[in-house]
């Protein structure tokens, strides 16, 4: 995992970096950690970066459903 990515809060990190980061942590991960103590931090931080993109992506979501319902005309006034 790069150090310069982990040293940064994970809520600073859009969408992109945090999923790019995740990925990383997976990776190392399915290698083998040199001790118990950095396979726990990494597993840490890919759940904290797990948490970090569903909520991206459920405010994405929102904003998409909020665009969509406002080009649509009310009931009744078509």
């Amino acid at each position: 995992m790069a150090k310069k990515s982990a040293s940064r809060s994970v809520d600073e990190l859009d969408y992109e970096a945090a999923f790019r980061e995740l990925q990383e942590v997976v990776a190392s991960l399915e290698g083998e950690p040199e001790s118990l103590e950095e396979a726990m931090a990494l597993f840490e931080r890919g759940q904290a970066l797990v948490k970090r993109c569903t909520q991206l992506l459920e405010k994405a979501e929102l904003k998409v459903k909020q665009l969509s319902t406002a080009g649509e005309a009310p009931p009744g006034e078509e």
